[in-house]
């Protein structure tokens, strides 16, 4: 019955370095989004926007399969 209560307490042990390991990595994420000033924070997200947005652009617009005609008018459907 012992080795059994041993393992249990290396589990237990594992389990709780485990959850203090992730109490760590997160405290560092946070102490790292709030040393940004909300200047610098705007900033960076209009940077993400403009290349997210210059890398969905298309080149030059696909040309209008059917353009309207001055003699008759726009295109019926």
């Amino acid at each position: 019955m012992g080795m059994r209560m041993r393992w249990w307490k290396i589990i237990g042990l594992a389990g709780f370095a485990g959850v203090a390991a992730t109490g760590v990595v997160l405290a560092r994420a946070e102490r790292r989004r709030r040393a940004y000033t909300p200047e610098e924070i705007r900033a960076r997200l209009h940077e993400r926007l403009a290349e997210v947005t210059a890398s969905e652009r298309p080149e030059a617009p696909p040309p209008d399969p059917d353009p309207p005609r001055p003699d008759r008018g726009t295109p019926s459907a």
